[in-house]
Order: structure tokens, then C-alpha cells, then sequence
């Protein structure tokens, strides 16, 4: 099946701002990103959290289909999005048509769980500098772009405070040390450049280590 027939069939376009399903909602649909990008929150006891920044190639809103449960989270657009919009039967049909379909999901969620498992640790952490750099590490490697010179990560600095659960006063301030000591630039549009995601993991054991060396 060629990607021209599924984006004429499936293929929709939301504005800027465009709720697609909000957490406790039946869901019905999954979505896969052509053009654009979606943000995935969560409402937690301290408010709501950015879970993921997500772009073209990403899908997003699977597990409700094969569940059959509400939704787990809320799916924001960006920006102008475009993409396929995918019912539960077919999606069903899709995956038992195709092997290769069935074994890009799995690798998927086998990703996304291990993603999950990241984030649990960044947020048992206490030191909110460590949030903020393995946050943005942990970001820049699954949803980053690779490019000449390292990764770009479009993310606002309101949407990774959301995400580690910090005031955007904090996270700017962090951010504003690893330009620094230019381990983050400032990206040409928006967002930052992380010249190699794994100096940030590098940077956190540096800061942790003369608590860990004094105990």
C-alpha cells in the first residue's frame, strides 16, 4: 500500500492549537504525524505535565484502540498538522495485513517503554539541575533531529519545565549555564541544539558525583 492512497484516504489537517483528544475521552482514532508537531500531556496532582514533543514519522493515540480503554493523555497540536487518521478496524486489518506494520509497533512501544522507564528516574531525582539535563537529553534523543553539528530538539522551555515538573524560572536558568559551557546553542528558529546529548548525561554525573564521593 503506497503512502500516496493512505494519505488521500486517511490523511486530515488541524490548525495550530488543535485539541485532537484530551485524557479520559473514549478513543476511537489513532494518529500518525506527516507534517507538524503534537504535544502529549498529562494532568498530574501538581498540574499538567508535558509528557513528549512528537513529529513527522511519530504516531500517537494506539494504546486507547488496542485497549479499548479512555484515553491516557492529551494531544495538543503546534503547529499546522497533517495526519492519518486511523480507526480501530482498520489499524486492526493493517497490522494483521502486514508484518513489517506489526513489527514497527512493537520496536515502538518497546522504545516508548523504555522512555517511560527514563522519565520516572528523572523525576525521583532531587536536584532540579539534573531534571532539567537529563531531561533535555532524554527529549533530544527520542524526539530530536539529527542534523550537521548535533541535535536539534524544538522545544519550548515551558514545555520541558512541564515536563520535569519545574518552574520555568529553573529551567531557564539551567538552560542558560549549558550555553555556557556550550553544551546547548540556541537553535536559527526555536528551540536549542544539543551539539551531543550524551556530554549532558556526562555534565549530571560531574554534578552528582561529590554528593555521591562525600556520603
Amino acid at each position: 500500500m503506497s503512502s500516496e492512497p493512505l494519505s488521500s484516504r486517511f490523511g486530515r489537517s488541524f490548525p495550530a492549537g488543535q485539541v485532537l483528544f484530551r485524557e479520559g475521552e473514549p478513543g476511537v482514532e489513532m494518529f500518525v504525524i506527516q507534517t507538524g508537531r503534537v504535544r502529549i500531556s498529562k494532568v498530574f496532582p501538581s498540574g499538567e505535565r508535558t509528557l513528549a514533543v512528537i513529529g513527522p514519522g511519530e504516531f500517537f493515540g494506539e494504546m486507547a484502540i488496542l485497549n479499548g480503554k479512555p484515553r491516557t493523555a492529551t494531544a495538543t497540536s503546534l503547529e499546522p498538522l497533517h495526519a492519518l487518521v486511523i480507526d480501530g478496524r482498520t489499524f486492526e486489518a493493517m497490522v494483521l495485513g502486514n508484518g513489517e506494520i506489526a513489527v514497527r509497533m512493537i520496536t515502538r512501544l518497546a522504545r516508548r517503554l523504555h522512555s517511560a522507564n527514563a522519565y520516572i528516574d528523572i523525576l525521583s531525582r532531587a536536584d532540579p539541575r539534573a531534571r532539567v539535563i537529563l531531561g533535555l537529553a532524554r527529549a533530544g534523543e527520542e524526539y530530536g533531529e539529527r542534523m550537521g553539528g548535533g541535535v536539534r530538539l524544538a522545544m519550548s522551555a515551558d514545555d520541558l519545565a512541564s515536563m520535569v515538573g519545574l518552574d520555568l524560572e529553573t529551567v531557564q536558568g539551567v538552560i542558560d549555564r549549558l550555553v555556557r559551557v556550550r553544551l546547548v546553542r540556541p537553535a536559527e528558529v526555536d528551540g536549542w541544539l544539543l551539539p551531543d546529548p550524551s556530554q549532558l548525561h556526562a555534565f549530571v554525573d560531574a554534578l552528582e558525583r561529590p554528593a555521591t564521593e562525600g556520603a
